[in-house]
């Protein structure tokens, strides 16, 4: 094992040196983690009851957070720390003096500021710490401002997350990224290593990894969740009784202009008891759920898609299409999606980014005609906008050759860049108009290139070198700007896209939903679906469930075996038949509950793939069991788990729903029930419930 880990550790230091763009990159992060990983999940039975969120959790997490987050110069040691003029905040804390303000309460949490003022310089810098005592969670984001009449020292080592946590010697689950690949989102389970594990994003997304981390000790464990939606830093190393973490922007040495303010990555921590790490899952999807903006909304959501980039029907066309719909499909219709290539374009919906205004010869009278069809019938409008790429000879990419700064090019490829706040209050205003104007109420933002390069470009132009500080502004702004769009439409939902899934940190989370979370499930270039995309459908429900209740995804086929691979939050289709939306409601709102990974069969075609959703209290719940075309058994065993030992349960097939057994739940996580398995492939649905 020794020999794994000095391997493992070469690995990190050859990606240290890497390009930060590069697949090269991705392949050696993921080649270091894969040494130690086990090759196969596996989890223990846990009771419902032991998921519940003891009072000991929520001392452990308030104890942590006043010594740590709210740290104030006397007991404890600060959960972040920086360089000023090459001195270190930590080593150097009388050289500051701290103001404690007064607890603010939300819905969900409790938010007090820290501010810490230099002695010696203009500098100001705020802890906003916040602590969800109910998920035994806390988080905190650091801002450091200039509040001088000139330029501040120079700021470097800008760590959000400088800490420990006691978990003792620990194991480590961590997610792989999107590629995009069939594997996209698989889970990897290893332990911790006393030489410093070091993660990052790749080029400003996450394509190696998730920035969320399960570290499970032997009596206790946290889960590290990082919000920075660019090149987020996170490292992770064993110590005696306890876990080092640390957490940034990776590179950030900057110094900052009379009035200017930059801010840390988020970083939160959830703690739990015990050795299961399911039970740090589920809190943190708990967390989760509590704060998504879309939580007033139906906790699950089905799609049409009406137009794809490829579309070239016309308003009065799509119309018809819309009023043509039987009514038994528009029950179980909430929106309707049109994709990219609604604007004018060249040779491809590509090359008309940044014209926001719909095609005239299509849409003569804009697309609010589409959109109000949809909502006489009570139904949102998605529409596909890619706002940070622009195009030559658009309205945007003109607009920005009006003012230096607002846009960064390398190759034929231009940025809009939101670090700019001239280029973000203008696009602010521009795409709410758009979204008004069209009849938006489900925004859809995609994103697809990785900005890192165009960040540093940005530095060296308009920024005076400063290392960093493009990044800094524009994934703040980044924020701001969506805050504006949910602020500007009530009731909004914004759809994350970035080439899939490459932008799911919790900043982004906590405001959107991945309705397309990985371009694996594009077509080919000839318009061909991939053999293997259903059970990728399956691997990546697998692995992204463990960090996140919402992701969407398109059906593409009517099979039954494809209809319940694809079962989600939220779905898409084509033309589905009349049942294909309704069928499987039930599951799709058990998906935003409590989680349970039952068979790890990644994307083996010759295994078994099994998963578990409940509504929240294990009074009820279901699993899905896919038998790959390759797996030979005709049976499936299928233990349950999270169940109350001491109730009875009623469990039984959705295709035999008279057949119903009764069994404790003692016995169902022990040893279980068996589920005939004559299909190949084949999809089986179980539903339990408390009798």
């Amino acid at each position: 094992m020794r020999v794994f880990a000095l391997l493992q550790s070469i690995l990190f230091i050859v990606s240290s040196f890497s390009v930060t763009d590069s697949n090269f990159k991705m392949w050696v992060d993921r080649a270091a983690v894969d040494i130690t990983s086990e090759k196969e999940l596996k989890f223990n039975p846990v009771s419902a009851s032991e998921l519940i969120v003891s009072e000991s959790e929520k001392q452990r997490c308030r104890e942590w957070f006043e010594k740590n987050v709210l740290f104030t110069g006397g007991e404890g040691s600060p959960a972040y720390d920086f360089k000023i003029d090459g001195k270190s905040f930590k080593k150097n804390v009388s050289d500051w003096s701290f103001e404690k303000g007064e607890p603010e309460r939300s819905k969900s949490g409790e938010t007090t500021v820290i501010t810490l003022t230099h002695k010696k310089s203009g500098l100001k810098v705020r802890v906003h710490g916040t602590i969800y005592e109910n998920r035994a969670t806390c988080e905190w984001t650091v801002y450091i401002e200039n509040t001088a009449q000139s330029n501040s020292p120079v700021i470097k080592d800008f760590y959000a997350a400088d800490c420990g946590v006691e978990t003792g010697i620990s194991n480590l689950y961590v997610s792989k990224g999107s590629d995009p690949a069939a594997d996209d989102f698989q889970m990897k389970h290893t332990f911790v290593n006393f030489i410093p594990m070091r993660f990052t994003a790749n080029g400003g997304r996450t394509e190696s990894f998730l920035p969320y981390f399960n570290i499970s000790g032997k009596t206790n464990g946290a889960v590290l969740a990082l919000g920075w939606t660019g090149q987020w830093y996170a490292s992770l190393a064993q110590r005696f009784g306890s876990v080092a973490i640390k957490a940034k922007q990776e590179e950030f040495n900057a110094y900052l202009l009379p009035g200017e303010e930059v801010r840390s990555t988020l970083v939160s921590l959830t703690f739990y008891d015990g050795d299961n790490p399911l039970k740090g899952f589920n809190t943190f999807r708990d967390w989760q759920k509590d704060i998504t903006v879309i939580q007033g909304e139906n906790t699950s959501l089905n799609g049409f898609v009406i137009a794809n980039e490829f579309s070239t029907l016309t308003c009065d066309q799509m119309i018809e299409k819309v009023n043509s719909i039987d009514e038994s499909v528009m029950n179980g219709i909430d929106y309707f999606w049109m994709d990219a290539g609604w604007y004018k374009y060249n040779e491809g919906w590509y090359d008309g980014v940044g014209n926001w205004i719909p095609d005239e010869n299509r849409f003569p009278n804009t697309i609010k005609p589409l959109s109000d069809a949809m909502a006489a019938k009570g139904k949102k409008f998605l529409l596909w906008y890619e706002p940070e790429r622009v195009r030559e000879n658009t309205v945007l990419y003109n607009k920005g050759v009006e003012n230096k700064g607002w846009t960064v090019q390398i190759d034929d490829n231009i940025m809009w860049n939101m670090a700019n706040d001239g280029a973000c209050d203008f696009l602010c205003e521009y795409i709410l108009n758009s979204m008004k104007t069209n009849g938006v109420s489900m925004y859809r933002q995609d994103f697809n290139f990785t900005p890192l390069a165009y960040w540093e470009k940005s530095d060296k132009e308009y920024f005076g070198g400063r290392t960093g500080i493009t990044e800094n502004h524009y994934v703040t702004n980044l924020y701001r700007y969506l805050d504006f769009l949910l602020e500007g439409i009530d009731g909004l939902v914004i759809d994350n896209c970035a080439s899939g899934g490459k932008r799911l940190d919790i900043e982004m989370m906590r405001r959107s939903v991945p309705l397309w979370r990985s371009d694996y499930n594009c077509g080919n270039e000839d318009g061909t679906i991939k053999d293997d995309v259903l059970e990728a459908t399956q691997s990546m429900t697998y692995g992204l469930s463990f960090w996140i209740p919402y992701s969407g995804t398109n059906r593409y086929f009517h099979s039954e075996y494809a209809s319940r691979s694809a079962i989600l939050t939220h779905q898409s289709t084509y033309d589905p038949p009349a049942e294909e939306f309704t069928k499987y409601s039930k599951v799709s709102e058990y998906m935003t509950g409590r989680y349970f990974p039952l068979t790890d069969g990644g994307t083996d075609l010759s295994a078994f793939h099994a998963m578990q959703f409940d509504c929240g209290n294990a009074s009820e719940g279901a699993a899905v069991i896919y038998k790959r075309e390759k797996a030979e058994a005709g049976e499936y065993r299928l233990v349950l788990n999270g169940l109350d030992p001491e109730a009875l349960y009623s469990v039984y097939s959705v295709d035999f729903p008279d057949n119903v057994t009764e069994i404790k739940g003692s016995r169902l996580m022990q040893n279980g029930i068996t589920i005939p398995a004559d299909k190949t492939p084949g999809a089986y649905i179980v539903f339990y419930a408390v009798k």
